[in-house]
Protein backbone atom coordinates (compact mmCIF):
# COMPACT_ATOMS: atom_id res chain seq x y z
CA UNK A 1 0.00 0.00 0.00
CA UNK A 2 2.82 2.33 0.92
CA UNK A 3 4.62 1.48 -2.33
CA UNK A 4 1.48 2.31 -4.34
CA UNK A 5 1.31 5.77 -2.76
CA UNK A 6 4.95 6.39 -3.61
CA UNK A 7 4.41 5.30 -7.21
CA UNK A 8 1.33 7.51 -7.46
CA UNK A 9 3.31 10.50 -6.17
CA UNK A 10 6.15 9.84 -8.59
CA UNK A 11 3.70 9.56 -11.49
CA UNK A 12 2.07 12.86 -10.47
CA UNK A 13 5.42 14.64 -10.29
CA UNK A 14 6.55 13.29 -13.64
CA UNK A 15 3.24 14.30 -15.23
CA UNK A 16 3.47 17.77 -13.71
CA UNK A 17 7.07 18.17 -14.87
CA UNK A 18 6.12 17.17 -18.40
CA UNK A 19 3.30 19.70 -18.64
CA UNK A 20 3.93 22.56 -21.02
CA UNK A 21 4.56 25.89 -19.28
CA UNK A 22 1.78 28.45 -19.65
CA UNK A 23 2.22 32.15 -20.39
CA UNK A 24 0.12 35.15 -21.19
CA UNK A 25 2.55 36.18 -23.94
CA UNK A 26 5.55 34.57 -25.57
CA UNK A 27 8.04 36.44 -27.76
CA UNK A 28 9.68 33.87 -30.02
CA UNK A 29 12.94 33.91 -31.98
CA UNK A 30 13.84 37.57 -31.44
CA UNK A 31 17.37 38.84 -30.90
CA UNK A 32 17.18 39.68 -27.22
CA UNK A 33 19.27 42.54 -25.83
CA UNK A 34 19.05 42.34 -22.07
CA UNK A 35 20.01 45.99 -21.55
CA UNK A 36 23.35 45.41 -19.81
CA UNK A 37 25.40 46.20 -22.91
CA UNK A 38 25.96 42.59 -23.94
CA UNK A 39 25.40 41.45 -27.49
CA UNK A 40 21.99 40.19 -28.52
CA UNK A 41 21.12 36.50 -28.51
CA UNK A 42 18.28 34.71 -30.25
CA UNK A 43 16.01 33.65 -27.40
CA UNK A 44 12.41 33.36 -26.33
CA UNK A 45 10.79 35.53 -23.67
CA UNK A 46 7.82 34.32 -21.63
CA UNK A 47 5.54 36.81 -19.86
CA UNK A 48 2.99 36.04 -17.18
CA UNK A 49 0.97 38.91 -15.79
CA UNK A 50 3.24 41.94 -15.52
CA UNK A 51 6.51 40.01 -15.19
CA UNK A 52 9.03 38.21 -17.34
CA UNK A 53 8.87 34.60 -16.20
CA UNK A 54 11.06 32.87 -18.78
CA UNK A 55 14.17 33.71 -20.77
CA UNK A 56 15.84 31.08 -22.95
CA UNK A 57 14.70 28.57 -25.58
CA UNK A 58 11.21 27.17 -25.21
CA UNK A 59 10.13 23.73 -26.33
CA UNK A 60 6.45 23.08 -26.00
CA UNK A 61 4.42 25.75 -24.25
CA UNK A 62 0.98 27.30 -24.03
CA UNK A 63 0.37 31.00 -24.41
CA UNK A 64 -2.56 33.33 -24.85
CA UNK A 65 -0.57 35.40 -27.35
CA UNK A 66 2.58 34.82 -29.40
CA UNK A 67 4.85 37.23 -31.24
CA UNK A 68 7.19 35.84 -33.87
CA UNK A 69 10.08 38.31 -33.49
CA UNK A 70 12.35 36.71 -36.08
CA UNK A 71 14.71 39.37 -37.42
CA UNK A 72 13.67 41.88 -34.80
CA UNK A 73 15.45 43.29 -31.76
CA UNK A 74 13.82 42.62 -28.40
CA UNK A 75 14.95 45.21 -25.85
CA UNK A 76 13.91 46.45 -22.44
CA UNK A 77 11.45 49.32 -22.76
CA UNK A 78 13.31 52.58 -23.21
CA UNK A 79 13.74 54.95 -20.28
CA UNK A 80 13.52 58.66 -21.06
CA UNK A 81 15.75 60.38 -18.52
CA UNK A 82 14.45 63.89 -19.23
CA UNK A 83 10.83 64.47 -20.22
CA UNK A 84 8.60 67.50 -20.01
CA UNK A 85 5.47 65.83 -18.76
CA UNK A 86 3.58 69.01 -17.96
CA UNK A 87 0.67 68.17 -20.34
CA UNK A 88 0.25 64.65 -18.91
CA UNK A 89 -3.23 65.35 -17.53
CA UNK A 90 -4.34 66.45 -21.02
CA UNK A 91 -2.38 63.69 -22.81
CA UNK A 92 -2.31 60.86 -20.27
CA UNK A 93 -1.54 58.14 -22.81
CA UNK A 94 1.58 60.06 -23.93
CA UNK A 95 1.45 58.64 -27.44
CA UNK A 96 4.38 60.75 -28.66
CA UNK A 97 6.56 59.00 -26.08
CA UNK A 98 5.20 55.47 -26.17
CA UNK A 99 5.43 55.19 -29.95
CA UNK A 100 9.17 55.82 -29.61
CA UNK A 101 9.43 52.69 -27.45
CA UNK A 102 9.48 54.57 -24.15
CA UNK A 103 8.01 52.63 -21.23
CA UNK A 104 9.33 54.78 -18.36
CA UNK A 105 9.65 58.55 -18.30
CA UNK A 106 11.40 60.75 -15.73
CA UNK A 107 9.63 64.09 -15.26
CA UNK A 108 10.31 67.22 -13.22
CA UNK A 109 13.50 68.31 -15.05
CA UNK A 110 15.26 71.66 -15.31
CA UNK A 111 14.22 72.70 -11.81
CA UNK A 112 10.48 72.57 -12.47
CA UNK A 113 8.10 70.02 -10.97
CA UNK A 114 4.59 69.83 -9.56
CA UNK A 115 4.21 70.88 -5.93
CA UNK A 116 3.24 69.39 -3.61
CA UNK A 117 4.52 66.29 -5.35
CA UNK A 118 2.71 63.77 -3.17
CA UNK A 119 -0.80 64.94 -4.04
CA UNK A 120 0.13 65.28 -7.71
CA UNK A 121 1.36 61.69 -7.86
CA UNK A 122 -1.81 60.63 -6.06
CA UNK A 123 -3.78 62.25 -8.89
CA UNK A 124 -1.75 60.46 -11.55
CA UNK A 125 -2.39 57.15 -9.81
CA UNK A 126 -6.11 57.65 -10.31
CA UNK A 127 -5.98 57.96 -14.11
CA UNK A 128 -5.00 55.73 -17.02
CA UNK A 129 -1.46 56.65 -18.07
CA UNK A 130 0.54 55.38 -21.01
CA UNK A 131 4.10 54.91 -19.78
CA UNK A 132 5.38 54.38 -16.27
CA UNK A 133 6.11 57.77 -14.70
CA UNK A 134 8.75 58.84 -12.18
CA UNK A 135 9.53 62.35 -10.97
CA UNK A 136 12.24 64.63 -9.66
CA UNK A 137 11.47 67.56 -7.39
CA UNK A 138 12.34 70.93 -8.91
CA UNK A 139 14.56 73.47 -7.18
CA UNK A 140 13.11 76.34 -9.21
CA UNK A 141 9.58 75.37 -8.22
CA UNK A 142 10.53 75.31 -4.55
CA UNK A 143 12.45 78.56 -4.70
CA UNK A 144 9.60 80.28 -6.52
CA UNK A 145 7.11 79.07 -3.92
CA UNK A 146 9.07 80.67 -1.08
CA UNK A 147 10.95 83.59 -2.69
CA UNK A 148 9.20 84.33 -5.98
CA UNK A 149 11.30 85.32 -9.01
CA UNK A 150 13.50 87.73 -7.09
CA UNK A 151 17.27 87.95 -6.84
CA UNK A 152 18.04 87.42 -3.20
CA UNK A 153 19.24 84.72 -0.86
CA UNK A 154 16.74 82.89 1.35
CA UNK A 155 16.67 83.70 5.02
CA UNK A 156 17.62 80.97 7.43
CA UNK A 157 13.93 80.23 8.03
CA UNK A 158 13.16 80.20 4.31
CA UNK A 159 16.04 77.84 3.57
CA UNK A 160 14.83 75.52 6.33
CA UNK A 161 11.35 75.54 4.77
CA UNK A 162 12.79 74.83 1.31
CA UNK A 163 14.79 71.92 2.69
CA UNK A 164 11.66 70.58 4.35
CA UNK A 165 9.86 70.74 1.00
CA UNK A 166 12.64 68.71 -0.65
CA UNK A 167 12.36 66.15 2.14
CA UNK A 168 8.60 65.88 1.70
CA UNK A 169 8.97 65.34 -2.04
CA UNK A 170 11.61 62.67 -1.51
CA UNK A 171 9.35 60.90 0.99
CA UNK A 172 6.55 61.11 -1.59
CA UNK A 173 8.68 59.18 -4.06
CA UNK A 174 10.88 61.67 -5.90
CA UNK A 175 14.02 60.17 -7.39
CA UNK A 176 16.04 63.26 -6.63
CA UNK A 177 16.25 66.99 -7.19
CA UNK A 178 16.59 68.88 -10.47
CA UNK A 179 17.91 72.38 -11.03
CA UNK A 180 17.59 74.85 -13.88
CA UNK A 181 20.33 77.29 -13.02
CA UNK A 182 19.98 79.11 -16.35
CA UNK A 183 16.35 79.95 -15.65
CA UNK A 184 14.47 82.15 -13.22
CA UNK A 185 14.56 81.91 -10.30
CA UNK A 186 17.28 79.23 -10.15
CA UNK A 187 19.77 81.55 -11.79
CA UNK A 188 19.71 83.68 -8.63
CA UNK A 189 20.60 80.77 -6.33
CA UNK A 190 24.06 80.73 -4.82
CA UNK A 191 26.04 77.52 -4.67
CA UNK A 192 25.53 77.10 -0.91
CA UNK A 193 21.75 77.08 -1.38
CA UNK A 194 21.88 74.39 -4.05
CA UNK A 195 24.21 72.25 -1.95
CA UNK A 196 22.00 72.59 1.13
CA UNK A 197 18.93 71.35 -0.76
CA UNK A 198 20.91 68.62 -2.52
CA UNK A 199 22.10 67.39 0.89
CA UNK A 200 18.49 66.58 1.75
CA UNK A 201 17.94 64.67 -1.48
CA UNK A 202 21.22 62.81 -1.05
CA UNK A 203 20.36 61.74 2.50
CA UNK A 204 17.26 60.03 1.11
CA UNK A 205 19.08 58.27 -1.72
CA UNK A 206 18.29 60.78 -4.45
CA UNK A 207 20.20 62.05 -7.46
CA UNK A 208 20.88 65.57 -8.71
CA UNK A 209 20.19 66.54 -12.33
CA UNK A 210 21.00 69.97 -13.66
CA UNK A 211 20.33 72.23 -16.56
CA UNK A 212 23.69 73.86 -15.99
CA UNK A 213 24.10 77.53 -15.18
CA UNK A 214 25.56 78.01 -18.65
CA UNK A 215 25.82 75.80 -21.71
CA UNK A 216 27.57 78.36 -23.90
CA UNK A 217 30.56 80.52 -23.02
CA UNK A 218 30.31 79.64 -19.32
CA UNK A 219 29.99 75.89 -19.92
CA UNK A 220 33.29 74.80 -18.38
CA UNK A 221 32.69 76.71 -15.14
CA UNK A 222 29.14 75.35 -15.02
CA UNK A 223 30.33 71.74 -15.30
CA UNK A 224 32.86 72.39 -12.55
CA UNK A 225 30.07 73.80 -10.38
CA UNK A 226 28.02 70.61 -10.85
CA UNK A 227 31.04 68.52 -9.94
CA UNK A 228 31.52 70.59 -6.77
CA UNK A 229 27.86 70.00 -5.85
CA UNK A 230 28.42 66.26 -6.26
CA UNK A 231 31.45 66.41 -4.00
CA UNK A 232 30.05 68.66 -1.29
CA UNK A 233 26.56 67.13 -1.15
CA UNK A 234 27.85 63.61 -1.78
CA UNK A 235 25.19 63.10 -4.42
CA UNK A 236 25.19 61.39 -7.83
CA UNK A 237 24.98 64.02 -10.58
CA UNK A 238 23.53 63.99 -14.10
CA UNK A 239 24.54 66.79 -16.46
CA UNK A 240 21.22 66.81 -18.22
CA UNK A 241 20.84 67.35 -22.00
CA UNK A 242 24.60 67.87 -22.08
CA UNK A 243 25.73 70.04 -24.95
CA UNK A 244 28.01 72.86 -26.10
CA UNK A 245 25.98 75.85 -27.32
CA UNK A 246 27.17 78.57 -29.70
CA UNK A 247 29.75 78.52 -32.48
CA UNK A 248 32.49 79.76 -30.17
CA UNK A 249 32.00 76.72 -27.93
CA UNK A 250 31.96 74.04 -30.62
CA UNK A 251 34.45 71.38 -29.61
CA UNK A 252 34.16 72.21 -25.91
CA UNK A 253 32.78 68.72 -25.22
CA UNK A 254 36.38 67.49 -25.29
CA UNK A 255 36.99 69.54 -22.13
CA UNK A 256 33.68 68.76 -20.43
CA UNK A 257 34.06 65.02 -20.96
CA UNK A 258 37.60 65.19 -19.61
CA UNK A 259 36.23 66.92 -16.52
CA UNK A 260 33.67 64.14 -16.09
CA UNK A 261 36.36 61.49 -16.42
CA UNK A 262 38.63 63.24 -13.92
CA UNK A 263 35.81 63.59 -11.41
CA UNK A 264 34.89 59.94 -11.75
CA UNK A 265 38.51 58.93 -11.20
CA UNK A 266 38.32 60.83 -7.91
CA UNK A 267 35.29 58.76 -6.92
CA UNK A 268 32.52 61.20 -7.80
CA UNK A 269 29.44 59.77 -9.52
CA UNK A 270 28.97 62.02 -12.56
CA UNK A 271 26.88 61.04 -15.58
CA UNK A 272 25.10 62.74 -18.48
CA UNK A 273 22.01 62.44 -20.58
CA UNK A 274 21.58 63.73 -24.12
CA UNK A 275 19.15 64.12 -27.00
CA UNK A 276 20.43 63.31 -30.53
CA UNK A 277 19.98 66.67 -32.27
CA UNK A 278 22.06 69.76 -33.03
CA UNK A 279 19.29 72.11 -31.90
CA UNK A 280 17.97 72.91 -28.44
CA UNK A 281 14.54 74.13 -27.38
CA UNK A 282 13.48 76.57 -24.68
CA UNK A 283 11.81 79.98 -24.38
CA UNK A 284 12.80 83.15 -26.21
CA UNK A 285 13.65 84.58 -22.78
CA UNK A 286 16.89 82.59 -22.68
CA UNK A 287 18.32 85.29 -24.97
CA UNK A 288 17.47 88.01 -22.44
CA UNK A 289 19.72 88.86 -19.44
CA UNK A 290 18.30 87.35 -16.25
CA UNK A 291 18.45 90.64 -14.38
CA UNK A 292 16.06 92.17 -16.92
CA UNK A 293 13.40 89.55 -16.14
CA UNK A 294 13.84 89.54 -12.36
CA UNK A 295 10.71 90.19 -10.35
CA UNK A 296 8.42 90.29 -13.37
CA UNK A 297 9.45 93.86 -14.21
CA UNK A 298 10.67 93.35 -17.76
CA UNK A 299 8.27 95.83 -19.37
CA UNK A 300 9.14 98.47 -16.79
CA UNK A 301 12.85 98.06 -17.52
CA UNK A 302 12.32 98.11 -21.30
CA UNK A 303 10.49 101.43 -20.90
CA UNK A 304 13.64 102.91 -19.32
CA UNK A 305 15.88 103.94 -22.29
CA UNK A 306 19.14 103.36 -20.44
CA UNK A 307 18.09 99.93 -19.24
CA UNK A 308 16.70 99.00 -22.64
CA UNK A 309 20.09 99.72 -24.23
CA UNK A 310 21.69 97.32 -21.76
CA UNK A 311 19.00 94.70 -22.40
CA UNK A 312 19.51 94.98 -26.16
CA UNK A 313 23.27 94.65 -25.77
CA UNK A 314 22.78 91.47 -23.75
CA UNK A 315 20.44 90.00 -26.37
CA UNK A 316 22.82 90.87 -29.21
CA UNK A 317 25.64 89.20 -27.30
CA UNK A 318 23.53 86.05 -26.83
CA UNK A 319 22.58 85.94 -30.50
CA UNK A 320 26.19 86.32 -31.64
CA UNK A 321 27.98 84.24 -29.02
CA UNK A 322 25.58 81.85 -27.35
CA UNK A 323 22.26 80.19 -28.14
CA UNK A 324 21.59 82.40 -31.15
CA UNK A 325 24.34 80.65 -33.10
CA UNK A 326 25.47 83.92 -34.73
CA UNK A 327 22.59 83.77 -37.22
CA UNK A 328 18.95 84.91 -37.02
CA UNK A 329 18.02 81.95 -39.21
CA UNK A 330 19.13 79.59 -36.42
CA UNK A 331 16.38 80.90 -34.10
CA UNK A 332 13.14 79.08 -34.99
CA UNK A 333 9.78 79.55 -33.32
CA UNK A 334 7.92 76.47 -32.11
CA UNK A 335 4.94 77.73 -30.11
CA UNK A 336 3.68 81.29 -30.55
CA UNK A 337 0.31 81.61 -28.90
CA UNK A 338 -0.10 85.25 -29.91
CA UNK A 339 0.69 84.64 -33.63
CA UNK A 340 0.34 81.04 -34.81
CA UNK A 341 1.53 82.03 -38.29
CA UNK A 342 5.06 82.37 -36.89
CA UNK A 343 5.23 78.75 -35.72
CA UNK A 344 7.96 76.98 -37.67
CA UNK A 345 9.34 80.30 -38.94
CA UNK A 346 12.62 81.90 -37.86
CA UNK A 347 13.46 85.23 -36.28
CA UNK A 348 14.92 86.17 -39.66
CA UNK A 349 11.61 85.33 -41.37
CA UNK A 350 9.64 87.44 -38.90
CA UNK A 351 11.78 90.54 -39.40
CA UNK A 352 11.64 90.21 -43.20
CA UNK A 353 7.88 89.72 -43.06
CA UNK A 354 7.58 93.05 -41.27
CA UNK A 355 9.58 94.74 -44.03
CA UNK A 356 12.68 95.46 -41.97
CA UNK A 357 16.36 94.61 -42.38
CA UNK A 358 17.29 91.28 -40.72
CA UNK A 359 20.13 92.73 -38.67
CA UNK A 360 21.19 91.52 -35.25
CA UNK A 361 20.12 94.86 -33.79
CA UNK A 362 16.63 94.44 -35.21
CA UNK A 363 16.71 90.85 -34.02
CA UNK A 364 17.18 92.10 -30.47
CA UNK A 365 14.21 94.46 -30.86
CA UNK A 366 11.98 91.61 -32.01
CA UNK A 367 13.13 89.37 -29.16
CA UNK A 368 12.00 92.12 -26.78
CA UNK A 369 8.68 92.38 -28.62
CA UNK A 370 8.19 88.61 -28.46
CA UNK A 371 8.79 88.58 -24.72
CA UNK A 372 6.41 91.48 -24.16
CA UNK A 373 3.77 89.57 -26.13
CA UNK A 374 4.06 86.63 -23.76
CA UNK A 375 7.14 84.82 -25.03
CA UNK A 376 7.59 81.97 -27.47
CA UNK A 377 8.80 78.42 -27.51
CA UNK A 378 11.99 78.54 -29.53
CA UNK A 379 14.30 76.09 -31.28
CA UNK A 380 17.96 77.13 -31.41
CA UNK A 381 20.12 75.54 -34.13
CA UNK A 382 23.40 76.28 -32.38
CA UNK A 383 25.18 72.98 -31.73
CA UNK A 384 27.86 71.08 -33.65
CA UNK A 385 27.37 67.51 -34.85
CA UNK A 386 30.87 66.50 -33.70
CA UNK A 387 30.01 67.45 -30.10
CA UNK A 388 26.73 65.52 -30.28
CA UNK A 389 28.52 62.38 -31.43
CA UNK A 390 31.39 62.74 -28.96
CA UNK A 391 29.02 63.09 -26.01
CA UNK A 392 26.85 60.21 -27.21
CA UNK A 393 29.82 57.86 -27.40
CA UNK A 394 30.90 58.53 -23.83
CA UNK A 395 30.22 55.46 -21.66
CA UNK A 396 28.42 57.53 -19.01
CA UNK A 397 25.91 59.15 -21.37
CA UNK A 398 22.25 58.08 -21.23
CA UNK A 399 19.47 59.11 -23.60
CA UNK A 400 16.78 61.63 -22.69
CA UNK A 401 14.46 63.35 -25.13
CA UNK A 402 14.00 66.68 -23.33
CA UNK A 403 10.78 66.54 -25.32
CA UNK A 404 7.42 67.91 -24.27
CA UNK A 405 4.43 65.63 -24.66
CA UNK A 406 2.94 66.49 -28.03
CA UNK A 407 0.08 65.61 -30.32
CA UNK A 408 -0.43 66.34 -34.01
CA UNK A 409 -1.86 69.76 -34.70
CA UNK A 410 -0.66 71.43 -31.51
CA UNK A 411 2.17 73.90 -32.03
CA UNK A 412 5.45 73.24 -33.79
CA UNK A 413 7.54 71.21 -31.31
CA UNK A 414 11.14 70.17 -31.49
CA UNK A 415 11.22 66.85 -33.39
CA UNK A 416 12.78 65.18 -30.35
CA UNK A 417 9.25 64.96 -28.93
CA UNK A 418 8.52 62.29 -31.53
CA UNK A 419 11.86 60.91 -32.67
CA UNK A 420 14.61 60.79 -30.04
CA UNK A 421 14.99 57.06 -29.45
CA UNK A 422 14.38 55.83 -33.02
CA UNK A 423 16.83 58.49 -34.22
CA UNK A 424 19.60 57.08 -32.06
CA UNK A 425 18.87 53.56 -33.30
CA UNK A 426 18.39 54.41 -36.97
CA UNK A 427 20.58 57.38 -37.69
CA UNK A 428 23.43 57.14 -35.20
CA UNK A 429 23.69 53.34 -34.91
CA UNK A 430 22.64 51.95 -38.29
CA UNK A 431 23.63 54.80 -40.60
CA UNK A 432 26.50 56.62 -38.89
CA UNK A 433 27.77 53.60 -36.92
CA UNK A 434 29.09 55.70 -34.05
CA UNK A 435 28.29 52.85 -31.64
CA UNK A 436 26.83 49.38 -31.82
CA UNK A 437 23.23 48.47 -31.17
CA UNK A 438 23.89 46.74 -27.84
CA UNK A 439 25.56 49.84 -26.42
CA UNK A 440 22.82 52.15 -27.69
CA UNK A 441 20.16 49.99 -26.04
CA UNK A 442 22.19 49.96 -22.83
CA UNK A 443 22.22 53.78 -22.83
CA UNK A 444 18.43 53.77 -23.19
CA UNK A 445 17.69 51.06 -20.63
CA UNK A 446 20.05 49.40 -18.19
CA UNK A 447 22.33 52.39 -17.67
CA UNK A 448 19.37 54.66 -16.96
CA UNK A 449 17.71 52.12 -14.66
CA UNK A 450 20.92 51.82 -12.67
CA UNK A 451 21.10 55.61 -12.32
CA UNK A 452 17.58 55.57 -10.90
CA UNK A 453 18.31 52.64 -8.61
CA UNK A 454 15.83 50.37 -10.38
CA UNK A 455 16.69 46.67 -10.51
CA UNK A 456 13.52 45.30 -12.08
CA UNK A 457 13.05 47.68 -14.99
CA UNK A 458 15.38 48.58 -17.85
CA UNK A 459 16.51 44.98 -18.11
CA UNK A 460 15.26 41.69 -19.53
CA UNK A 461 15.61 38.97 -16.93
CA UNK A 462 13.35 36.57 -15.09
CA UNK A 463 11.37 38.41 -12.44
CA UNK A 464 11.72 41.84 -14.03
CA UNK A 465 8.67 43.85 -15.03
CA UNK A 466 7.57 43.11 -18.59
CA UNK A 467 8.43 46.49 -20.11
CA UNK A 468 9.67 45.52 -23.58
CA UNK A 469 10.20 47.28 -26.90
CA UNK A 470 10.47 45.26 -30.10
CA UNK A 471 11.77 47.01 -33.21
CA UNK A 472 13.15 46.26 -36.64
CA UNK A 473 16.82 47.29 -36.57
CA UNK A 474 16.87 47.56 -40.38
CA UNK A 475 14.03 50.05 -40.64
CA UNK A 476 13.72 51.88 -37.32
CA UNK A 477 14.10 55.63 -37.84
CA UNK A 478 12.68 58.95 -36.75
CA UNK A 479 10.49 60.80 -39.25
CA UNK A 480 9.89 64.06 -37.35
CA UNK A 481 11.79 67.01 -38.77
CA UNK A 482 12.29 70.64 -37.81
CA UNK A 483 10.00 71.61 -40.70
CA UNK A 484 7.38 68.89 -40.10
CA UNK A 485 7.75 67.67 -36.51
CA UNK A 486 4.38 65.94 -36.02
CA UNK A 487 5.45 62.57 -37.43
CA UNK A 488 5.66 59.29 -35.55
CA UNK A 489 8.70 57.08 -36.09
CA UNK A 490 8.99 53.92 -38.17
CA UNK A 491 10.12 50.47 -37.11
CA UNK A 492 8.81 50.33 -33.53
CA UNK A 493 6.61 47.27 -33.89
CA UNK A 494 5.62 46.42 -30.31
CA UNK A 495 5.73 48.27 -27.01
CA UNK A 496 4.75 46.22 -23.98
CA UNK A 497 4.19 48.01 -20.67
CA UNK A 498 3.68 45.96 -17.51
CA UNK A 499 2.89 42.96 -19.68
CA UNK A 500 0.25 44.67 -21.87
CA UNK A 501 0.37 45.88 -25.47
CA UNK A 502 0.65 49.65 -25.76
CA UNK A 503 1.80 49.32 -29.39
CA UNK A 504 0.94 46.18 -31.36
CA UNK A 505 2.09 45.51 -34.91
CA UNK A 506 3.04 49.17 -35.16
CA UNK A 507 -0.35 50.45 -34.07
CA UNK A 508 -0.92 52.48 -30.92
CA UNK A 509 -3.57 50.72 -28.84
CA UNK A 510 -5.16 53.81 -27.24
CA UNK A 511 -4.85 52.25 -23.81
CA UNK A 512 -2.65 53.04 -20.84
CA UNK A 513 -0.91 50.45 -18.69
CA UNK A 514 1.69 52.63 -16.99
CA UNK A 515 2.17 53.10 -13.28
CA UNK A 516 3.47 55.86 -11.05
CA UNK A 517 6.85 54.74 -9.71
CA UNK A 518 7.91 56.23 -6.39
CA UNK A 519 11.49 55.79 -5.29
CA UNK A 520 10.88 55.12 -1.64
CA UNK A 521 7.83 52.97 -2.31
CA UNK A 522 9.11 50.60 -4.97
Amino acid sequence: MKMNKILTLILFLVTFACQSPKFDLVIKNGTVYTGDGSEGQVMDVGISGDRITFLGKLGSFESNDIIDATGMAVAPGFIDMHTHLEPILEMPLAESLVRQGVTLSLGGPDGNSPLPLDSYLDTLEQIEIGPNLAYLVGHNSIRRAFLGNVDREPTEAELAAMKEEVGKAMDAGAFGISTGLKYLPGTFAKLDEVIALSDVAAAKGGIYTSHLREEGLGLIDAVQEAIQISRDAQIPVVLTHHKAIGVKMWGASKKTLALVDSARQLGLDIMMDQYPYTASHTGISVLIPSWALEGGKFQERVNNPALKDSIKSGIIFAILNDRGGSDLKRIQFSTVQWDRSLEGKTLYDWIVREGEEPTVENGAEYVIQAQLNGGTGTIYHAMDEADVERIMQHPMTMIGSDGRLSKPGQGHPHPRAYGTFPRVLGYYVREKKIMDLAMAIHKMTGLSAKRLGLTDRGIIKQGAFADITIFNPETVIDQATFINPHQYPKGIEYVIINGKFAVKEGEFQQKGFGRVIRKNRL
